[in-house]
């Protein structure tokens, strides 16, 4: 069986031990080698994360807080979690950063537990036009305790309607209103956010998942200077390991931290915690910074690119990471889509667009993502590259040029490989 250097003599012991798991890592290696990965919430973590990832630190358990552990022998691991705490206030100009969230979710349960109590009133995105399961759906727990109000974006520029915010913040009174989103290209208006929060005495909350690795590069605005608190994963664009964090104001420190322990969670992921602080570091260099400038390049010469190709980008375009594709005109739904780019060895991921005739689990769109192919070291010229394959993918209806299609993907990412042999 072969081995890859950046898994190192752990995986050797891994093959021996259970080969069959270790074929499953083996054969997820190749297929994101060999297909392009345009998912706008994945990405490549570095060797050094993966790393931690898979370090003693995933044996310690250490309930509580540095220096207020509820088990013994957490000096170590005290340690990792400082340097992260501090690189985190560092990087953002955050006044408290709490690490330990499992995920996005986790982290925003935890928001919600620190300032809400079932029953409030919570003003979020709707979920049809771009919001996250946890700004209200019905099937999670935001939808079932909680008085959901939602907001979405005018028809005509697909964008976030702040009159319409305006009007309902003053019509419904919300304890909490939630900005961000997991589908809307846009740049938000965190100044406007914070007006209508202060006119309605309601908690500004930013659920920064999707776009936090560009402002941490530095390549849009901050949301920590406007908001009392900023939840967001640590993987996406930051590049970090799969979990949570939470930014707040000095005076919602305790709030937030008694929400994630003992209210939210027991034991913290160390190595994950650790693998946080390492991702921390990395998103603190120059070379992340031009990085995260290059993602949001690439991302509007990839709408640009599927414009081209008949596919039109929700709302004229992107400001992010990502773009929301609608493809009414060209007679495809998100399903057959999204199905056919697999075929080809692209991955992406259905959609629904802001007032989708089509129900969710068919869509009319597409989201496509940059993070991954610029981590891989792809730029402007690869995307026209990548839209045209797009293109060609969805409108082949019976799957004969898949095979094509996906020697051409195989060609352009062995020239940007992933985790380079």
């Amino acid at each position: 069986m072969s081995t890859t250097p950046f898994w190192g003599p752990d995986f050797n012991a891994l093959a021996q031990e259970d080969p069959e798991i270790a074929n499953v890592l083996l054969a997820e290696l190749e297929r994101v080698r060999g297909g392009l990965q345009l998912i706008a919430s994945e990405n490549f973590t570095s060797p050094a994360v993966l790393a931690t990832l898979g370090s003693i630190l995933s044996n310690k358990y250490a309930e509580g807080y540095p220096g207020k552990r509820y088990y013994g022998g957490c000096a170590e691991v005290d340690i990792a979690e400082n340097i992260g705490i501090a690189r985190a206030k560092e990087l953002f100009g955050a006044e408290h950063a709490n690490l330990q969230p499992h995920s996005g979710a986790s982290a925003n349960i935890a928001v919600y537990g620190a300032f809400t109590k079932p029953g409030d009133t919570v003003m979020a995105m709707s979920l049809p036009h771009g919001g996250h399961l946890t700004h209200g759906s019905k099937v999670n727990f935001s939808g079932k305790w909680f008085n959901i109000v939602s907001y979405g974006v005018r028809q005509d520029t697909e964008q976030i309607d702040y009159d319409e915010v305006r009007a309902l913040a003053i019509q419904h009174k919300p304890k909490m209103i939630i900005c961000g989103a997991t589908a809307y290209p846009r740049l938000i208006d965190f100044a406007a956010f914070r007006s209508i929060c202060d006119e309605v005495g309601a908690i500004m909350m930013v659920d920064a998942a999707h776009f936090i690795g560009l402002v941490a590069g530095k390549a849009i605005p901050s949301p920590v200077p406007y908001a009392d608190v900023v939840s967001f994963t640590t993987h996406k664009v930051m590049r970090g390991p799969r979990g949570g964090m939470i930014l707040c104001k000095a005076e919602h420190a305790a709030a937030i931290d008694k929400a994630v322990f003992p209210m939210m969670q027991g034991g913290p992921l160390m190595h994950a915690v650790a693998g946080k602080a390492v991702a921390l570091k990395e998103a603190a260099t120059p070379e992340y910074q031009a990085y995260a400038k290059q993602v949001i390049a690439n991302a509007q010469a990839l709408a640009a690119g599927l414009a081209a190709e008949g596919m039109r980008p929700v709302s004229g375009g992107t400001d992010t990471h990502l773009a929301l594709i609608d493809l009414q005109g060209i007679g495809v739904n998100g399903t057959d889509a999204e199905a056919r780019c697999d075929a080809a060895r692209i991955t992406l991921n259905k959609n629904a667009i802001p007032y989708d005739p089509q129900p969710p689990a068919v869509a009319s769109g597409i989201r496509v993502g940059t993070p991954a192919v610029t981590t891989q070291g792809m730029g402007v010229p690869e995307m026209s590259v990548i839209a045209s394959a797009i293109g060609e993918a969805v409108r082949d209806v019976d799957g004969s040029k898949a095979p094509e299609i996906a020697a051409r993907v195989s060609e352009l990412t062995s020239r940007f490989p992933a985790y380079a042999r």
